[in-house]
């Protein structure tokens, strides 16, 4: 049962017990810590081990192996650390309903914001830890796990290949088939000559060799080579070889593995990143609704000029004109670069602040549980985190895809669960 509080009775409704504060808070934090340790490795096992696995059976040393599982555990705490306070928080409700101990503190006197407040605080605590480790943490993490990774890349170029892949370096895309060892099934590559032709290579079959400073070579057998002009695409060349060996250079996986994802940066990186796209669109934008302006002046003096004029039997041509251009101007708006920026800056604060929305609907759900409260708290937990993550991966596609707004794509599955949890105290209270 709960601990004696104090025998001193509430004058005031508004006083809140410091005793069952501590109480209740310890609760809530010791079965966020088993929670957390639960998502840390459910995250850690699907993130971080497949790489290591990967990464070792190149043979590359432990000790880097493990600085880069080091170096990524910043983003497994800021993604484990809200769904952990909902599950936390459940399961400290519930069993505190379960053994009876809020029907306890109901019949002293005490309301529910003793149970409120206490929860609301550790939402608030991992709230900002996770988006420190978010914001700060995790951009420091991305830093110097690409540098560990251009390290390995330099001494064990051979990581950059697998199965069924598609590698992209600065000017070269590789398409592979399946690959055992250094065997490599059906090798497609597309890539730029020095003279800046487009070119396509094929072989059945190619070796790849660890070629050290120089980066690596597939030496394809039976291979196919045909290249176009960039202007002209019917003025081509092509031929066959027996054997054909071709170069990737370390410079250019180097540069490959260096680029930083939005995700990967401080919110602070994404806002001015956001403002120099923003810019440049606009710039574009304005551009396009010149030329659109101007199409529908030269329309204009056409059809003001009447039939009578040469130019009229080119007005059908310069409507046309006119219309591909106003098109063009609002696709342009619809930058799919600039929409995963702005997903990612909303997503790098409804996550973290994801543990703050739960505690509302943790706490009246939790108050319904009859027995074995921490059991159903934890199975519940799973569910809505579950939902959660869904509604999230939707609302990032709903947004990159069909360009919908980056707030709502983010912020909705908060805002469901910050309403649902209010509805649901004000029907527990008053009745």
């Amino acid at each position: 049962m709960m601990r004696v509080i104090s025998r001193r009775r509430l004058k005031n409704n508004r006083v809140i017990s410091g005793t069952l504060f501590r109480y209740l808070l310890s609760e809530a934090l010791f079965s966020f810590l088993v929670a957390f340790l639960f998502f840390f490795f459910i995250f850690f096992v699907n993130q971080l081990l497949l790489l290591a696995q990967e990464i070792l059976a190149k043979k590359v040393p432990f000790y880097q192996v493990a600085l880069l599982v080091l170096y990524a555990i910043p983003s497994i705490i800021a993604m484990s650390a809200p769904f952990a306070a909902l599950v936390g928080i459940l399961m400290t409700i519930g069993r505190l309903t379960s053994d009876n101990e809020v029907l306890v503190m109901l019949s002293s006197g005490l309301p529910y914001r003793n149970i409120f407040i206490p929860a609301l605080v550790v939402g608030i605590l991992i709230s900002m830890l996770s988006f420190y480790a978010n914001d700060v943490l995790l951009p420091m993490g991305t830093i110097q796990f690409s540098r560990l990774w251009r390290r390995i890349m330099a001494s064990t170029p051979a990581l950059e290949l697998e199965s069924n892949s598609v590698k992209r370096f600065k000017d070269t895309v590789v398409v592979t088939g399946n690959v055992e060892g250094n065997s490599i099934n059906d090798v497609l590559i597309l890539d730029r000559t020095k003279d800046g032709e487009r070119r396509l290579i094929m072989a059945r079959n190619a070796e790849l060799r660890d070629a050290g400073r120089e980066g690596l070579s597939l030496d394809m057998t039976g291979a196919f080579i045909q290249s176009s002009k960039e202007v002209s695409r019917r003025d081509y060349d092509y031929a066959s070889a027996t054997f054909l060996r071709y170069w990737v250079s370390q410079e250019d996986m180097i540069q490959n593995v260096s680029s930083i994802t939005p995700s990967q940066m401080s919110s602070i990186d994404v806002l001015k990143e956001i403002r120099v796209k923003e810019k440049a669109l606009a710039e574009k934008i304005d551009e396009r609704y010149r030329k659109v302006m101007s199409q529908g002046l030269s329309l204009e003096a056409i059809l003001r000029r009447g039939p009578n004029r040469e130019a009229w039997n080119r007005r059908a041509n310069q409507a046309a004109a006119f219309i591909r251009e106003g098109e063009i101007a609002r696709d342009l708006k619809k930058d799919r670069s600039l929409s995963i920026y702005r997903l990612e800056f909303y997503k790098k604060f409804s996550i973290p602040f994801g543990a703050l929305s739960f505690v509302f609907l943790a706490v009246p759900l939790g108050l319904l549980a009859k027995k074995s409260g921490q059991t159903v708290g934890f199975i519940f937990g799973l569910i809505i985190a579950g939902v959660y993550w869904a509604m999230l991966l939707g609302g990032q596609t709903m947004g990159v895809r069909l360009g919908y707004s980056p707030f709502w794509c983010m912020w909705l599955p908060n805002i469901l669960a910050v309403s649902i949890g209010i509805v649901m105290c004000l029907f527990r209270i008053r009745r």
